[in-house]
C-alpha cells in the first residue's frame, strides 16, 4: 500500500502547473505602444448646405413660393456646373408665423416655408461662382461649408504607415531607456482613423466674387501594438 501511495505523489508532482498563474509565468514579457499617423493635404472637394425660406399668406403659397425658389437655385447650380447627383434637398418645413398681443387669443400673421439644398463642390475654383449664384436666385441662409477629399483611402494608408512607424520608434526608445532587446510583434490593431473637420486655412482658393479659404484637412490613424521583450 505505501509504495502504490508513492508512486501515485511522484506522478502528480511530476504534472505541469496549471491555471492563469501559470499561464502568467509562460506569457513573455511585452511593451505595448500606441501612435497616431496624420497627413495634412488640401482639399479636392466641398459640401455646402444653403437654405430657403419663403413666406406666404396661406400654407399653399407659402410652399409654392418655396418651391419656385429652390427650383431657381438648383437651375443656376446645374448652369454652373453642379451635376444633378451633387445637389440633393432636405428638412422640408412649413409652419405658421404667430402674432397677438396680450389679452388677446394669438392669429396666425402667415406661413414659413424651408427647404435645404446639399451641394457637394468637385470643382473648388467653382465655389465662390457658385455661392453668388445661389444667393441671387432665391437661397437666404447658409447652414454649412466643409472641405473634404473625393478619395481619402490612399491618404488614410499613409497615416497608417506613419502610425506604424511612429509605434516603433516609440516601443525602441522605450526598450532601449529600459534596458532589454525588443523582439517580434505579437498584436497590431487599429483604433480607428478620421479626418479633420476643420480646414487650417492655409492656402485660398480662388474663387470670386465670394472668397473662400480652403486650407488643408487632416487625416489620422491610430495603431496599437505589442512588442515581446527579447531574453
Amino acid at each position: 500500500m505505501r509504495l502504490v501511495q508513492a508512486m501515485i505523489l511522484s506522478a502528480a508532482l511530476a504534472l505541469p502547473l496549471s491555471g492563469p498563474g501559470a499561464a502568467e509565468e509562460a506569457k513573455a514579457p511585452r511593451i505595448v505602444v500606441t501612435a497616431t499617423g496624420t497627413v495634412e493635404v488640401a482639399p479636392d472637394m466641398a459640401t455646402l448646405t444653403i437654405g430657403v425660406t419663403t413666406q406666404g399668406d396661406t400654407a399653399a403659397a407659402a410652399l409654392a413660393a418655396n418651391s419656385a425658389s429652390v427650383e431657381a437655385v438648383m437651375a443656376r447650380l446645374a448652369a454652373t456646373g453642379v451635376e444633378a447627383r451633387d445637389m440633393q434637398t432636405s428638412n422640408l418645413s412649413l409652419y405658421p408665423n404667430w402674432s397677438g398681443t396680450e389679452g388677446m387669443a394669438p392669429t396666425i400673421a402667415n406661413y414659413v416655408a424651408s427647404n435645404q439644398v446639399t451641394i457637394r463642390i468637385r470643382k473648388l475654383d467653382a465655389l465662390g461662382a457658385i455661392l453668388d449664384a445661389a444667393v441671387a436666385d432665391g437661397a437666404n441662409t447658409l447652414n454649412g461649408l466643409a472641405f473634404g477629399l473625393a478619395d481619402p483611402d490612399p491618404l488614410l494608408d499613409e497615416a497608417r504607415k506613419k502610425a506604424v512607424a511612429a509605434a516603433r520608434a516609440r516601443a525602441e526608445l522605450l526598450a532601449a531607456a529600459a534596458g532589454v532587446t525588443l523582439g517580434p510583434i505579437v498584436q497590431i490593431s487599429e483604433g480607428g482613423s478620421w479626418s479633420e473637420p476643420v480646414p487650417m486655412y492655409r492656402a485660398e482658393v480662388a474663387a470670386a466674387p465670394v472668397p473662400v479659404a480652403g486650407g488643408e484637412v487632416g487625416l489620422s490613424a491610430t495603431v496599437t501594438i505589442q512588442y515581446e521583450i527579447s531574453r
